[in-house]
C-alpha cells in the first residue's frame, strides 16, 4: 500500500505533539525518512545521532500542538493548561 507522505508527516508531527515533554522534547523513534522530512522543513532538530530524542522548533511545537488537537482532541473538552 502507498501512503500520502504529506499526510504521514502531518500525523507524525501531531504524534510528536501528543508525546512532547520538557518544553518541546520528544522521543525520536519514528521512521527516519519522515523525521528527515520534518527536519528539512525546520520543525525538529537533527534526528540523527546518539540521542534518544529530538527537540521541536518553536514553529514545530506550535504546529504539533495544533495538529494534535485537530487529529486527537475530543470535542467539547476544555484544553489542558500549559
Amino acid at each position: 500500500m502507498k501512503y500520502d507522505m504529506v499526510k504521514v508527516e502531518e500525523v507524525l508531527l501531531a504524534l510528536l505533539g501528543v508525546f512532547e515533554f520538557e518544553n518541546g522534547r520528544v522521543w525520536k523513534r519514528y521512521d527516519f525518512a519522515t523525521m528527515d522530512g520534518l527536519h528539512e522543513k525546520g520543525l525538529i532538530t537533527v534526528p540523527h545521532g546518539r540521542q534518544e530524542s529530538v527537540y521541536l522548533t518553536d514553529e514545530g511545537l506550535r504546529r504539533a500542538k495544533d495538529l494534535a488537537a485537530k487529529h486527537f482532541g475530543t470535542h467539547g473538552a476544555a484544553p489542558e493548561p500549559q
